[in-house]
């Protein structure tokens, strides 16, 4: 089953080549300057009541993302949440809960990796443990044990770690099912995905039937986790919201 795993590279390879090949056209266009805007102010001096005020997020393939952002609402209507929803049906609550470990102890893994690049090494030390723990008395991380010893987790990527050592998030892009990104993001994605799938846990056995298993649950686990819902934040510039929210979250998580 190894073209399964070739297969989804691919798919990251080109993604990040076909962002750097737009973005590389968009050179020479200087980002609009979106800025903190000027306030529109009412006759008091007050700031006009819902008014966006959204960050500075540089975005020259905006027509591309918006038809990105509008295919991923229908492919989370219509796939993800339909498998969301018969997951939760045919799991019980308990199961659901130690498959959750599971994934999140094998992504230990990109945790460590990611640590130990930054040079946070305590952090490193810790992941390790964290998975040793979770592997033997939480019984192959189906349980977490090692939270409870005071061992938490700090989940780092690669988008992160390009962050950390001064690299710039480049133009803000919509990624075909992976949603909201940009191109250091997307190309950390592309990274921590070949080397997961390369010197991680499912090189480390050699069953394509299991790895693909774990990559379905591992995505549903995934949504499933996350409460964000396409066009129901009751605003009409959600796209604008998302974006800079987006680029807000990261800087923060760079700079934790």
């Amino acid at each position: 089953m190894n073209w399964i795993r070739k297969c989804r590279q691919l798919y990251l390879v080109l993604i990040v080549a076909f962002a750097t090949v737009l973005s590389a056209g968009c050179a020479a266009v200087q980002p609009k300057d979106e800025g903190l805007p000027t306030p529109l102010h009412t006759a008091d001096n007050t700031l006009q009541p819902g008014t966006i005020y959204s960050m500075d997020v540089y975005d020259p393939l905006e027509g591309f993302n918006r038809r990105a952002y509008k295919f991923n609402y229908y492919f989370d209507k219509f796939v993800w949440l339909p498998a969301v929803n018969a997951y939760e049906f045919v799991t019980p609550k308990y199961v659901e809960d130690r498959l959750s470990n599971f994934v999140d102890n094998l992504f230990e893994f990109t945790n460590f990796s990611n640590n130990l690049l930054q040079g946070k090494f305590k952090r490193t030390g810790i992941t390790a443990a964290r998975f040793a723990v979770n592997s033997t008395i939480g019984i192959l991380g189906l349980w977490d044990p090692a939270t409870r010893f005071g061992l938490n987790s700090y989940e780092e990527d690669f988008g992160q770690t390009l962050g950390h050592w001064g690299v710039g998030d480049g133009p803000y892009i919509v990624l075909p099912v992976f949603g909201p990104s940009n191109l250091r993001d997307a190309s950390g994605l592309a990274v921590d995905t070949v080397a997961f799938t390369q010197l991680g846990p499912p090189a480390w056995i050699d069953n394509g039937g299991l790895v693909l298993i774990f990559a379905g649950v591992s995505a549903v686990v995934e949504r499933r986790a996350s409460s964000f819902r396409y066009y129901q934040s009751g605003s009409p510039f959600e796209y604008e919201m998302v974006r800079m929210l987006y680029k807000a979250k990261r800087e923060i998580e760079i700079d934790r």
